[in-house]
């Protein structure tokens, strides 16, 4: 078991290595493919369609309000919501002709707000706090315009309460950016793999950041311990909500829209790949979630986390999911892709998600350099190393011979494969040139670059 840090119930962990011996190869930092023994079952009924269709709703409420909170989604009319784009050049790098099938881009790393996919979970659970408090007070009723939550009387309404979240970053930009400007205090427990720069442009926003030396586990729990000592604080729990959840989870709908509008089929001879970064869980829960109860086994989701944070990996493969860190095995993990630097997996996303997953792959460092800079110079696109982690799975499922015999040739011939572009649009101009030349700093994992 070399690389598996030592316990102090050393036996239990060697026998979980001998039944699940790809353990060995994830403690040594190797890129890794897991397929899902268990993929192929029915989605859980713990989240409903009627859950979904009941939050994108709440949306399509809000829509009016974000148009005039936020100009920059005007033209969308208030719906915060990302492209879906071809990428053939970077397809064709990736590939060398070897795979087949037609290779997208999902593009939340230009989402409105927030400029990541996070806008999509973390405003969504800050509108629904919103909406409530504002029912509850008798100022907001059924069927009421609520581009009038912009105004002075609805801030004044939600000063007199808070919100606080732990994050590496994104999650945090997310709640703070929208609780802040709808008037909420906010309060951001940002762990030490967080960017310099999102702790930054939060305090410009009005949120109030707490640093942590830890990571992202520490951040969380000590916000949720200072929140629940305040009966006005809402905590939004990264590890737990099913609000968030909820949120990603309508990005499923959309999707299915904008395929259609492009005139992309998905059926049994025109499978539909989708690679999702994954960091505690939620946001590539959700949206894969969303995705089965759609196309059922028309679609394969596949999870791409670091080699030194494979937390979601390790939890649903031996079933323990928060049961069990990535520490438990050696690892540090600690990773430039600060959106994915989490050690331990979230179990309600585990239990709900991971049963609709074909599998998981792990990324090292090393190749997401290479990965964002062949996607700038190929198509013109700047992803932070989060984002890029998800590149590699179209060609990796395709290498795996047992796992591609499971289609027929004109089937993958006739697949779509869409990579999900997490994060990156609010990456300020300087550190994309670092993040470009490769010149990313792993925090607190001592100088150097990837």
């Amino acid at each position: 078991m070399k690389g598996l840090a030592s316990m102090e119930k050393l036996a239990p962990m060697e026998e979980l290595v001998k039944k699940y011996p790809l353990i060995q190869k994830m403690a040594r930092g190797e890129e890794v493919v897991w397929l899902n023994p268990g993929a192929g079952g029915a989605p859980s009924p713990e989240v409903s369609d009627a859950d979904i269709a009941d939050a994108a709703a709440r949306l399509e409420r809000f829509a009016p309000y974000i148009r005039r909170a936020f100009p920059e989604t005007e033209a969308a009319g208030g719906i915060i919501e990302s492209p879906l784009v071809d990428i053939a050049a970077m397809a064709e790098r990736l590939s060398r002709g070897t795979v087949r099938g037609r290779l997208m881009l999902k593009r939340d790393d230009s989402l409105p707000v927030s400029g990541s996919i996070k806008a999509r979970g973390g405003i969504y659970e800050v509108l629904c706090l919103a909406e409530k408090a504002a029912l509850e007070s008798g100022m907001l009723r059924e069927g009421d315009d609520y581009a009038a939550l912009d105004e002075d009387r609805f801030r004044e309404l939600f000063a007199g309460r808070s919100l606080a979240v732990g994050s590496t970053g994104n999650l945090g930009l997310s709640v703070g950016i929208m609780g802040a400007r709808l008037g909420f205090r906010v309060t951001v427990h940002m762990s030490a793999d967080a960017r310099q720069w999102k702790k930054d442009l939060l305090r410009r926003r009005g949120a109030e950041v707490v640093e942590y030396a830890g990571d992202y586990q520490a951040a969380v729990a000590e916000g949720r311990r200072l929140a629940e000592a305040d009966p006005l604080c809402h905590f939004v729990d990264d590890e737990n909500s099913r609000t968030l959840f909820l949120g990603y989870a309508v990005a499923a709908q959309r999707l299915k829209a904008q395929l259609e509008r492009q005139g992309v089929s998905v059926d049994a001879d025109h499978p539909l790949f989708v690679y999702l970064p994954c960091g505690v869980g939620g946001g590539p829960g959700g949206v894969a979630y969303g995705l089965k109860r759609l196309y059922g086994a028309n679609v394969h989701c596949f999870f791409a986390e670091p080699v030194q944070a494979p937390c979601m990996l390790l939890g649903v493969m031996t079933g323990l999911h928060d049961g069990i860190c990535v520490q438990d095995i050696g690892l540090t993990g600690r990773t430039a892709a600060d959106g994915l630097a989490v050690g331990r997996p979230s179990k309600f996303v585990g239990r709900v998600a991971g049963p609709v997953l074909d599998g998981i792959f792990t990324v090292s460092d090393e190749r997401l350099a290479g990965l964002i800079r062949d996607l700038h110079e190929t198509e013109g696109i700047f992803v932070e190393p989060s984002a890029a982690a998800g590149l590699p799975g179209w060609v990796s499922v395709q290498e795996r011979g047992d796992y591609a015999a499971r289609f027929s040739g004109p089937a993958l011939e006739g697949a779509t494969h869409i990579v999900w572009a997490t994060g990156g649009g609010m990456v300020p101009p300087e550190e994309r040139r670092r993040y470009l030349e490769g010149k990313i700093f792993v925090p607190g994992a001592g100088p150097g670059g990837f």
